[in-house]
């Protein structure tokens, strides 16, 4: 028995159906994944490419995009244990070149930017009131890193009631190893795992709002 097979008679590895109100959620996608100085460069520009077609798939089907990044204080101080046990996240302090969105994914005036601190970006944020008011019911989850920020998100858009679908290869992480570990749980515990192709085809599908 594989352990695909083993997960499946376990039990695991059910359906979340596509909502009607989808809302794509870039996770994260900045220049300290990019640039090669950063101490957190990750080699993920296929990544970002495909985050780019998936934000341009939503914009032409009428579909909100909302972007998160990480800011800290200097030194740190609203970072807590997280920073504590992660010194690269002092790439993040504000005013810092690293923090930055990548060009190919740069808010929009009028886009929803949420600041966070932690991996999860419901976590001490407004997010999950500003997709209520927004009526959003499922989220396109794309972003950086696959097993830190992009799953600890997963996670709890399914907690707060959002049906979550990670698009796999519009997600990176610095080896494959975590990456492929991450998707393989998510699948089949937390979240929906789709290609960019099945994506695009998801928002493609959508009803027309006259």
């Amino acid at each position: 028995m594989n352990l695909e097979q083993d997960y499946e008679k376990a039990g695991f590895g059910g359906n979340l159906p596509f909502g009607r109100r989808p809302a794509v959620l870039v996770v994260d996608m900045v220049k300290a994944y990019l640039e090669k100085d950063s101490p957190l460069y990750a080699g993920v520009e296929d990544a970002v490419a495909a985050g780019a077609e998936l934000v341009a798939a939503a914009r032409e089907n009428g579909v909100p995009v909302v972007f998160t990044k990480v800011e800290y204080l200097p030194g740190g101080a609203d970072g807590g244990l997280f920073y504590r046990k992660v010194p690269a996240l002092a790439a993040f302090q504000r005013g810092g070149p690293y923090g930055e969105f990548v060009p190919e994914l740069t808010p929009r005036e009028g886009d929803v930017v949420v600041t966070k601190q932690y991996a999860s970006a419901f976590f001490g944020t407004s997010l999950a009131a500003t997709l209520t008011s927004m009526s959003v019911d499922t989220l396109l989850i794309c972003g950086l890193s696959t097993s830190g920020c992009v799953r600890a998100t997963g996670v709890d858009a399914l907690q707060h009631g959002f049906v979550p679908y990670v698009v796999a290869d519009a997600c990176g992480d610095r080896d494959p190893r975590p990456h492929e570990a991450a998707l393989f749980d998510l699948r089949h515990k937390y979240t929906e795992v789709v290609s960019l192709d099945e994506a695009a085809g998801l928002l493609a599908r959508l009803p027309r709002t006259p």
